[in-house]
């Protein structure tokens, strides 16, 4: 079994992903393997009764690739366990944006997960965008890239972590020794 990291461990990963075919087309919902699924918002969108009719919403999950909408899938947060956001490649960063839109403006509150091409040096920054679990890319050491949360102790700049920036906190704190 896989493994993942989740809200800074490590832990063994019971979901699958569903990808459609090289030739784009999805799959039949009767060829969906057994267990938790995660599946693409597209399938999500067209057979979205039919999945919760066969599955419980512990055992479904959907991914959003980069040119989706997370304003879609908005009206389905309690029909779902989890949301991914695919990186396919680790130069594309629309997802960190998704992310950010689903805690910020949309208020998911559930487990927000980044998969596809996950790298150590893109974890911190997807932290701070919301994400809490991280399915790293199978080639590289999963242990070498849980190391990535402590390499840094300040950031400058405002996140969903902490919105605040770092001259804002600076004056808080001279603030409160003042006082």
């Amino acid at each position: 079994m896989a493994s993942i990291i989740k809200n800074r461990s490590i832990v063994s990963d019971d979901w699958t992903i569903v990808r459609a075919a090289e030739d784009g087309t999805l799959p039949a919902l009767d060829a969906l393997p057994a267990g938790k699924i995660v599946v693409p918002l597209v399938l999500w969108q067209a057979s979205r009764e039919a999945l919760s009719a066969t599955r419980s919403a512990t055992e479904l999950g959907v991914w959003l690739a980069p040119d989706s909408e997370p304003a879609d899938i908005t009206g389905d947060f309690d029909k779902v366990a989890l949301l991914a956001v695919d990186f396919p490649v680790f130069n594309d960063g629309r997802g960190y944006s998704i992310a950010r839109l689903l805690r910020e403006r949309y208020g998911y509150k559930g487990e927000l997960r980044a998969i596809g091409a996950v790298l150590r040096d893109q974890l911190r920054f997807m932290f701070r965008c919301g994400f809490d679990a991280y399915a790293v890319r199978e080639d590289k050491d999963i242990h070498d890239a849980l190391k990535a949360f402590d390499e840094f102790t300040v950031q400058y700049q405002g996140a969903f972590d902490n919105p605040l920036p770092l001259f804002r906190r600076r004056d808080a704190a001279a603030s409160k020794a003042a006082a």
